[in-house]
């Protein structure tokens, strides 16, 4: 494992190659994602685009870190899902930025004890960790019992 000049060890690194942007395609070092990219207003496109592959390796992520801070706070979740939605959008000065929303399952979860797992996985993703101050995202809790999001 290397070890950065922050202290920091490096436990994993993705790469993938880009041809074409946005009407190209994209391959992963590892050769497990291949993928044909379109623009999410091109009808007939039959790629995906950036900001799908970010909802998804959000929504992934924070998940794993729910699955982390519910085994450090010792509180039980039940199955749980997550919904990661990520907006493209044209700031009134031109340039373009990221919205994004994760939508939180677990119906069998204590409605308190949930929001504690979900703010502590707030702080132990890495997407959440990237994106915080400079992406706006709102994490809301789905089900009978969950009440409003935060």
């Amino acid at each position: 494992m290397e070890t950065s000049d922050q202290g920091s060890r490096v436990l994993y690194t993705a790469s993938a190659d880009a041809v074409g942007g946005r009407h190209g395609s994209a391959r992963s070092g590892s050769g497990r994602l291949e993928v044909e990219l379109s623009r999410p207003t091109n009808p007939r496109g039959t790629g995906t685009n950036p900001e799908e592959l970010s909802a998804a390796g959000y929504a992934a992520c924070f998940l794993s870190a729910m699955a982390v801070a519910a085994g450090q706070l010792a509180l039980p979740t039940g199955p749980t899902s997550v919904t990661g939605e990520v907006d493209l959008v044209q700031e009134l000065d031109g340039r373009y930025g990221l919205r994004a929303r994760l939508a939180v399952r677990a119906p069998e979860a204590d409605p308190v004890d949930l929001r504690r797992v979900v703010d502590l996985a707030d702080q132990l993703c890495p997407y959440s960790r990237a994106v915080r101050d400079n992406v706006d995202v709102e994490v809301t809790l789905v089900g009978a019992d969950a009440g409003a999001g935060a």
